[in-house]
């Protein structure tokens, strides 16, 4: 008799079904895996085997085989303890045959018999519900699965032997409730800016548009100050982009006690990350910051130190909105779309532009810092200004700057009529300016005669590559819907240029 349980492997965000196959037959005894399993996976006989002892089960002396198929898929994760173990109790009947029938299982297994967290749950119980199944998973992520619809059958039990007297009918264990993350943290608020007008203003075009931004400035000047506090001016997810974020942190194993969050991510790398860690790969390829990111902010503190083909690899995944991770046995896909914010400083010892300083290495201290940034990674960020030192009376100023939740409202306003408009459009999937294709932009930012002369002489005079054009557009549609106009004018196409071109790597 072969004992089937329904699991899961990941690839990427998405659950590939896996058939665990159970047999125990006469013959020598072992305790065989088979199905390309990985370390962790091959380990999990020693886990099983401690786990049923510890439950007050014993495994028989005889042949056992384990085959997960599909055979030619590679098995990664130690989710595969559960449903190894709860085809072997079917097997030897310890519990129905049938009791695990449309459920699909995962959960690794401690030595003493307690059902660990895993990850990957949300993912796997939007899949089981998709098959119209229900979940066997961890109680620690039983709140994390019942955000895949109200009406599952979810079964979290926190050791086997809950697991066992629930499949035999002794004991029902309730269903586990979705839960949130409470909000209740205060995030850091504009008002505590002083000066930095026009940064103020690009920061709150950027938060309504979802441009990315790079600020230039010297040491002190308030540039991660004012990225700390973009998160503070954005509008929540919505529901569809909650389900999208949390299913990433969830196959990233970042998902506190099951909950979600309906604030946008904000994730800043220290500049020493590599590759892998910023776009996602490694050997289980794992998602990367740029989709840990996705709908929320990737923040890059002292731009140039990171290494360049570290840069260059946010290329892709900034124009397409994922990242794809191609490997000899695996091609990989996560979503991607965020937000980049950008600091750094105008050169090595960074006071160049400053007012009465001079710099022993001259203008070489200035090109060879900047000269670590390429062109074309440059060319995809819609943003660039020079926010300069503050000054003394700046600094000593009674007067209160203006609140986050006073520029947040413009904000809300201006990111709900570019909805609106792509929901008009049919464009179902988009919600900001900075995420339309050239064509549509075209479309929706159609300027003026004025406006379209100024264009063309800007591009003209500046060699404006087809995306810096279609950039400017896209930001001079954010300024009109900031303004509540329905025409891109020229002063949203002077303003937009002038955003471009006049900081100090223009």
């Amino acid at each position: 008799m072969v004992a089937r349980i329904q699991t899961v492997a990941f690839r990427g965000i998405e659950a590939v079904p896996v058939d665990v196959q159970v047999q125990v037959a006469s013959g020598l005894p072992a305790f065989t895996i088979v199905g390309l399993p990985d370390k962790a996976v091959a380990e999990s006989r020693e886990r099983v085997r401690a786990a049923l002892i510890a439950s007050g089960l014993s495994l028989p002396p005889k042949r056992i085989t384990i085959n997960l198929a599909p055979a030619d898929l590679p098995k990664e994760g130690s989710h595969y303890d559960l449903p190894i173990a709860l085809g072997l109790m079917s097997a030897i009947g310890a519990v129905p045959s049938d009791a695990a029938a449309g459920y699909l299982v995962l959960g690794e297994l401690a030595l003493d018999g307690r059902i660990s967290s895993v990850a990957g749950t949300l993912p796997a119980a939007i899949a089981a519900n998709g098959r119209d199944m229900g979940i066997i998973c961890p109680a620690a992520t039983g709140a994390e699965a019942a955000w895949a619809a109200s009406d599952m059958d979810i079964v979290a039990p926190a050791n086997l032997l809950e697991l066992v007297n629930h499949l035999s009918g002794n004991q029902i264990l309730p269903r586990p409730a979705a839960m949130r993350q409470p909000d209740t943290q205060a995030l850091p608020d504009l008002s505590e800016i002083r000066g930095q007008e026009v940064a103020r203003r690009v920061l709150e075009i950027a938060a309504a548009g979802g441009h990315n931004l790079l600020m230039i400035g010297p040491p002190g000047a308030g540039k991660s100050m004012l990225a700390a506090r973009l998160p503070s001016i954005l509008p929540p997810l919505d529901p569809r982009e909650m389900l999208d974020v949390s299913m990433i942190q969830s196959i990233a194993g970042e998902m506190a006690g099951g909950r979600i969050s309906s604030r946008r991510p904000f994730r800043c790398p220290h500049h020493s990350a590599s590759m892998a860690a910023l776009v996602g790969g490694g050997l289980k390829v794992r998602p990367g910051e740029v989709s840990l990111a996705h709908n929320g902010v990737l923040f890059l503190d002292e731009l140039p130190e990171f290494s360049p083909q570290v840069l260059d690899s946010l290329r892709q995944p900034l124009e397409s909105g994922e990242t794809v991770i191609a490997r000899a046995n695996a091609r990989v896909t996560y979503p991607a779309r965020f937000q980049l914010v950008a600091a750094m400083n105008p050169c090595k010892c960074g006071m160049a532009g400053t007012p009465g300083h001079t710099c022993r290495r001259g203008e070489r201290c200035v090109t060879d810092y900047q000269a670590r940034l390429s062109g074309p990674f440059l060319d995809r960020i819609d943003l660039r200004i020079d926010v300069p030192a503050v000054s003394a009376i700046d600094m000593m100023g009674d007067g209160k700057a203006e609140s986050s939740a006073r520029v947040a409202a413009r904000v809300s306003a201006a990111r709900k009529i570019q909805r609106q408009r792509f929901l008009e459009m049919g464009q179902t999937s988009l919600h900001t300016n900075a995420a339309a294709s050239p064509d549509l932009i075209e479309k929706i930012a159609t300027p003026d005669p004025e406006s379209r002369a100024l264009l063309v002489e800007a591009a003209e005079r500046f060699s404006l590559s087809a995306r810096a054009y279609h950039r400017v557009l896209k930001v001079a549609r954010t300024l009109a819907d900031l303004g509540g106009e329905l025409q891109v004018r020229r002063p949203h196409i002077a303003e937009a240029l002038s955003y471009r071109l006049a900081s100090s790597l223009a």
